[in-house]
């Protein structure tokens, strides 16, 4: 009875452990120097990707850095979550700075119109296959670009670049990371592209899963490559060894050869 009764306990212990880590609020601070950033200011830049059912905490948002612009990875919401959530996490962001959007899986399967229009309504950019130039201070230019989403074969790359000088410098923003697949066919250099999707694996056992856990890598030796853990949880609010985050990211003139993390 008492080893049962040991089971049970330790079962709903690590239940209730995996339950805090999904809805922690994690922000990561990331430094990025890039070889084609010139400008003497910086680009803050906070991405958030797979929100799905979560809400946003108006007191944690407030606490997020300055930021420029803010750039959502997809996956707003999912099948089930009521439209005034999202549009209160919408509002909330759009409170933090500029919105920029990129569509993910479960916003097709969603009311998408609806959406849509929800967004539009607070003046959030979608970059559906399509770029946007964001000026600097002191007056360099950097595209903004975005593609639909990869598993509803929504996405063009080539159209989305395709307004872009091959010296201009790029952002780009795609909720499925195999967009990196796609580079070698582009002319253009895509600087610094930013993800989501995969959840980090969201529950890694014994650090184990069919997907690798978030972080930064070099694509092509001049693209880097950020994928996030994301915000939110899919089909259960678990994670184990993958934990919740959002970003933080600052991009600057390239004045060493490393990226600094926080």
């Amino acid at each position: 009875m008492k080893s049962w009764f040991f089971v049970l306990l330790s079962g709903l212990s690590f239940g209730l452990f995996m339950l805090k880590r999904a809805f922690e609020k994690n922000v990561v601070s990331t430094s990025i120097r890039l070889n084609r950033y010139t400008s003497s200011s910086e680009l803050s830049i906070f991405f958030i990707s797979d929100i799905h059912r979560r809400s946003i905490s108006e007191k944690w948002i407030k606490k997020v850095p300055p930021t420029d612009i803010v750039m959502i990875g997809g996956d707003i919401m999912e099948k089930g979550v009521p439209f005034s959530r999202v549009e209160h996490n919408i509002r909330l962001l759009k409170e933090v700075a500029p919105v920029f959007f990129v569509f993910g899986n479960n916003d097709e399967e969603v009311e998408k119109d609806r959406l849509e229009s929800l967004l539009l309504k607070y003046e959030v950019t979608i970059l559906e296959n399509k770029a946007v130039k964001w000026h600097l201070e002191d007056g360099q230019s950097i595209w903004l670009a975005g593609i639909g989403d990869i598993n509803y074969q929504k996405d063009d790359l080539k159209r989305a670049i395709s307004e872009i000088d091959n010296e201009d410098l790029i952002v780009l923003m795609s909720h499925d990371p195999r967009v990196i697949h796609k580079l070698d066919d582009q002319q253009k250099t895509i600087d610094f592209i930013v993800s989501g999707h995969t959840h980090g694996g969201q529950i890694r056992l014994f650090d184990y899963s069919p997907y690798d856990k978030g972080g930064m890598t070099t694509v092509n030796s001049n693209s880097i490559h950020l994928i996030s853990n994301g915000f939110g949880t899919t089909l259960v609010p678990f994670r184990l060894g993958a934990k919740s985050e959002t970003h933080h990211i600052i991009l600057q003139n390239k004045k060493s050869d490393e990226s600094t993390l926080h």
